[in-house]
């Protein structure tokens, strides 16, 4: 009987811990990389053009889904896959509400879901008298190509982004920046469910994040005084996103707890993402197995919890000098509760090296772990 085999478009570190999942579920996981030394180096039997339709077209052919690293793939591209009878999940009409934030927010509205307060401009003129109409400030975000911070500032006028409206204008297609309201939260949390084809999906518990430069730096499971009706929006809203848009895998809905109590969905990923790099060690169903149990539209794993908390904390940057490896023997040493992840990457100022998670029924001290732990590699 031959082995289901799994493609991943893309070689990032999603990828790379996809691989130990696959292993142990018996699938052949085959990753279409964009260099030979990326991080998911070891399961990559193909390097090339992800944009380019002849160079997918032949590395799915050798597969029988295809799943992603990463939003990135045009949608002609993904159109080419479904067209050529290649089961690609989630598939393009999902992935196009993650690939533009502008379809995100319309879709998400059309679905009766709590958004901050939002607005197409095309012009300096629509930005600024969305600012005035928003108490002077607003955060203005570029609809496609952003992450991790990235496209997106916080303006007081529109000149703070001239250079956004002109690019626009070269691109020689109609074309608009994103808008919101300036946000009064209280903190960032985010919910992650899985779905399968079938239809079945399953939550995971809401999580506490904590952003650095606008960057995920730490992640608390679950997260502090959400037990109850917090909760159950944040899983409610979620399962009516990955229904409403027909998302199949994991799904990441970033929101934010407001200062007046409510919940507002911020971003979208499409994809295992960073805030539930947590349950690879702290749930009963790690988010990069449920992934390939959705795609492949296999009954969904339990989400519950080891223990009363997991704390996950990114390595960011990692050491000045030499590698994550040269430092394992005094934070194995020092923190031998502490799950290290290694993402086989050369280090450098703000990249995302590596995590750590400790579990534990204090979660003072699992935050003391996980933090001390994750110093080790730091600078």
């Amino acid at each position: 009987m031959s082995r289901v085999r799994v493609g991943v478009i893309g070689g990032g570190q999603l990828a790379r811990m996809m691989i130990p999942a696959a292993i142990e579920l018996g699938v052949d996981l085959r990753v279409l990389a964009e260099a030979p030394d990326m991080s998911a180096a070891l399961a990559a039997d193909r390097v090339g053009d992800y944009t380019d339709a002849e160079t997918v077209l032949s590395f799915a052919r050798e597969v029988d889904v295809v799943t992603f690293d990463h939003e990135h793939v045009p949608q002609d591209v993904l159109h080419a896959l479904v067209e050529a009878g290649v089961p690609v999940h989630p598939g393009p009409d999902a992935l196009r509400f993650a690939q533009d934030k502008l379809l995100m927010r319309q879709r998400l509205s059309e679905l009766g879901l709590p958004v901050p307060d939002w607005a197409r401009v095309e012009t300096t003129d629509e930005l600024d008298s969305f600012i005035a109409e928003h108490g002077g400030v607003a955060v203005v975000k570029t609809p496609r190509g952003g992450y991790d911070g990235k496209g997106v500032r916080v303006v007081r006028s529109a000149a703070e982004v001239a250079e956004w409206f002109t690019t626009i204008a070269e691109d020689g297609r109609p074309g608009a920046l994103l808008v919101e309201e300036l946000v009064d939260f209280r903190r960032e949390l985010a919910q992650l469910v899985a779905r399968r084809p079938s239809g079945e999906v399953a939550a995971w518990p809401l999580v506490e994040t904590v952003q650095v430069g606008g960057v995920c730096s730490e992640v608390i499971a679950p997260a502090p005084r959400s037990a109850g009706r917090l909760a159950d929006v944040a899983a409610d809203v979620a399962i009516t996103i990955a229904e409403g848009v027909g998302v199949t895998g994991v799904l990441a809905v970033e929101l934010f707890e407001t200062s007046d109590d409510r919940i507002l969905v911020n971003e979208l990923a499409m994809r295992p993402h960073n805030s539930g790099h947590w349950s690879m060690d702290g749930s009963t169903t790690g988010q990069f197995e449920q992934h390939l149990r959705a795609v492949l539209d296999l009954p969904l794993g339990g989400t519950g919890c080891h223990d009363r908390w997991a704390v996950m904390v990114n390595v960011l940057g990692g050491p000045e000098e030499g590698t994550l490896t040269d430092r394992y023997a005094e934070a194995l040493a020092g923190h031998p509760t502490v799950k290290i992840h290694n993402y086989g990457k050369a280090p450098r100022p703000g990249r995302k090296v590596g995590h750590v998670t400790a579990i534990g029924s204090d979660l003072d001290e699992a935050v003391y772990e996980a933090r001390a732990a994750a110093a080790v590699f730091q600078d």
